[in-house]
């Protein structure tokens, strides 16, 4: 008889944090060993935490007067966030850029214009949508359903249309 070894899947889940009480998420975060992340120097109001469901039950009912998951309308059960969009979200967030701009809460008139890649420059691999904002063309990264950033002007030589 062969030996089973669960394991348990992590999600990224979005959290709002209240006046700005980001130092006990994290607190909790390192003495736990849970990933974290946390944009303070761009968005001070957002945290992001991979865990299981069952530790994202524990961080809810332990932080509940610092911040509150980001939830699913239908369900109102907290959103899990997939690697994939976590991913360009950090790598963009944290690329150390002049121009980044935050857009704030993700809504669809940030997702006009064609889906790309960008294929060269600092941003290369990371995909977006393309908006026009303050007469320059941007990528915009999105968390759908928490939040939105656009880069500075990229050249169009540096991106290549996204089929799906």
């Amino acid at each position: 008889m062969g030996y089973r070894l669960w394991v348990m899947d992590k999600n990224w889940y979005a959290f709002r944090i209240f006046y700005n009480r980001v130092m006990p998420l994290v607190n909790d975060c390192l003495e736990r060993g849970l990933e974290y992340f946390a944009p303070t120097d761009i968005i001070r109001s957002l945290f992001f935490l991979r865990c299981s469901e069952e530790d994202l039950s524990h961080f809810v009912a332990a932080h509940r007067d610092e911040a509150a998951p980001y939830t699913r309308m239908e369900s109102r059960q907290p959103a899990s966030i997939p690697d994939r969009e976590m991913e360009v979200f950090r790598f963009v967030v944290t690329s150390g850029r002049q121009g980044l701009l935050l857009l704030g809460d993700d809504k669809p008139e940030y997702h006009q214009g064609d889906r790309v890649v960008v294929t060269d420059g600092p941003f290369k691999g990371a995909e977006g949508h393309i908006k026009r904002i303050k007469k320059d063309r941007r990528l915009v990264v999105a968390i759908p359903g928490v939040v939105a950033v656009a880069t500075a002007y990229i050249h169009p030589s540096m991106l290549e249309k996204v089929n799906g």
